[in-house]
């Protein structure tokens, strides 16, 4: 009897991994990025993320001072590598933003002031699986880095001469 409870349950789990392999083999699961994510894929890669994040990123705190330096750094990296997708400070995405799948937030409508220094610096040096946001990682230093996190962390109680700076750098969409 347990035998055949058990010999039930490893085919179920069987037919199971075979369906689903099937599934994505067969082209049904669809992978253009201007189809919308279902249900089970947001929810999956939002849990993951979380879990990462939380793991890997608790304690991470930037050692660079709040410089003026810093600063005006951060934005010219922002303008270079991260502008594009999240946009300038008039908050709109431009004609890239616009074909992500998932969307990617405007920073200066949406923000990231109230993450975590340790979050932000995460997302930018790993990137985020199944988003247009890549690693920064292989390109960038870590001073890079945190200097582009100190500027998002500040992005809407910038001083008027770095919301200028930042305003002199903006693409247009």
């Amino acid at each position: 009897m347990l035998k055949g409870f058990i010999l039930g349950i490893v085919v179920a789990i069987a037919v199971a991994v075979g369906g689903g392999y099937f599934f994505v083999a067969s082209g049904a699961l669809p992978a253009g990025q201007d189809v919308k994510p279902g249900a089970l894929e947001r929810w999956a890669a939002k849990k993951s993320l979380r879990a990462a994040i939380a793991r890997e990123a608790r304690g991470l705190k930037s050692p660079l001072p709040s410089t003026d330096d810093n600063l005006a750094a951060g934005i010219a990296l922002y303008v270079a590598h991260c502008q594009i997708c999240h946009g300038g400070p008039e908050g709109s995405p431009s004609a890239i933003a616009r074909g992500l799948t998932p969307d990617a937030p405007q920073l200066a409508k949406h923000g990231v002031e109230d993450d975590p220094e340790g979050t932000i610096y995460w997302k930018i040096a790993h990137g985020i699986r199944f988003t247009g946001m890549p690693s920064f990682r292989p390109t960038l230093s870590d001073r890079e880095m945190w200097q582009i996190t100190l500027f998002a962390r500040r992005m809407n109680a910038l001083p008027p001469g770095a919301r200028q700076a930042w305003a002199a750098g903006r693409t247009t969409p």
